[in-house]
C-alpha cells in the first residue's frame, strides 16, 4: 500500500513567539542544525518506498515551496486555518489520494525507518495512531518532558504520525473538529466511552488497545495504535528546548 503524506505546515493564529525568536513568523521554517525545519520530515517521507507523493500544507505555501526540496512528489497547497478545516478540506476532495499518512513540519527527528515501520503497522487499519512507550523513550533521553497518556500496560507519548485510510474517517475529523480548541482534547473525545470508561482509564485499569478499540467501535471504525521502535519518534520541535535537543542529536551530541 502506498500513502500519500500529508505534513501540516501550518502557523498558529495570533502568532507564534517560538517562531519569531528565530526571526521567522512561520514555525516550519525554523532552522534545524542548519536548515529550515520542513525539509526533514519531507526528505524522510521522500525516501520511504511507502509514500507516493507528499502534500505540504500551510496558510503561506509560497514561502515554504523555496525550503522544500525541488522534487517532483512533492507538491505545496494551502491549508485551512486549523488542522480540523485543513482535514475536512481532504475529505472534501475528490482528488484526494487515499490512504493518508499526517505528520507535522516539526517533526524533525523523523526518519524513513520510522515512516516504513509506521505504514507496515498501520496497513488495514481505518486509523491508526503513532505512539512512543514512555520506558523507551526515558531510557534514550532520561531528561526529556514529553505529555504522557497512562493506561494498563504502559505510558505513551504521541509521535505525530496518523494513517487515514479513507474518507470514511469522516466521523474522527468531525469529532477532532468539536474538540479542537479545547486544550484538554484527548480527555474530551474519551468522555464519548462514557464515565464509567473513563474511571477505568484514570485507575489504569484499561490498556490503551482497549480505549482505542472502544472509541473505534463507537465511531465504527478501526483504530489503531502503532508502537514504534525508535524513541525518538516521540521528539517533535515546539519549544526552545526541544529545539537544543533536536540540535544536539542531529550533530551526534544527544
Amino acid at each position: 500500500m502506498t500513502y500519500t503524506a500529508v505534513v501540516l505546515a501550518g502557523s498558529r493564529p495570533g502568532g507564534d513567539a517560538f517562531a519569531e525568536s528565530f526571526g521567522t513568523d512561520l514555525k516550519a521554517l525554523i532552522p534545524v542544525a542548519g536548515e529550515p525545519m520542513v525539509q526533514r520530515p519531507v526528505r524522510a517521507l521522500l525516501a520511504s518506498k511507502r509514500v507516493g507523493r507528499i502534500l505540504v500544507l500551510s496558510q503561506a505555501p509560497e514561502r515554504l515551496r523555496a525550503a522544500l526540496p525541488g522534487d517532483p512528489r512533492v507538491e505545496c497547497r494551502k491549508s485551512g486555518d486549523t488542522i480540523a478545516e485543513t482535514m475536512q478540506a481532504l475529505l472534501d476532495d475528490p482528488a484526494t489520494g487515499w490512504p493518508l499518512l499526517v505528520t507535522t513540519a516539526d517533526h524533525a527527528l523523523l526518519d524513513t525507518g520510522m515512516v516504513d515501520q509506521f505504514c507496515r503497522k498501520a496497513d488495514g487499519a481505518d486509523i491508526a495512531v503513532g505512539v512512543v512507550e514512555r520506558i523507551l523513550l526515558l531510557r534514550r533521553l532520561p531528561s526529556t518532558r514529553r505529555t504522557w497518556l497512562r493506561f494498563r500496560g504502559g505510558t505513551y507519548t504521541g509521535a505525530n504520525l496518523f494513517a487515514l485510510r479513507s474518507a470514511g474517517v469522516r466521523p474522527a475529523i468531525e469529532l477532532w473538529r468539536s474538540v479542537e480548541q479545547d486544550r484538554k482534547k484527548a480527555w474530551r473525545i474519551l468522555s464519548l466511552l462514557g464515565p464509567a470508561v473513563l474511571t477505568l482509564i484514570a485507575l489504569r485499569l484499561v490498556s490503551l488497545d482497549e480505549v482505542l478499540a472502544r472509541l473505534g467501535a463507537r465511531l465504527g471504525l478501526a483504530v489503531r495504535a502503532v508502537r514504534l521502535n525508535n524513541p525518538l519518534a516521540g521528539v517533535d520541535v515546539d519549544k526552545p528546548a526541544d529545539h537544543a535537543l533536536a540540535e544536539a542529536i542531529l550533530k551526534g551530541e544527544g
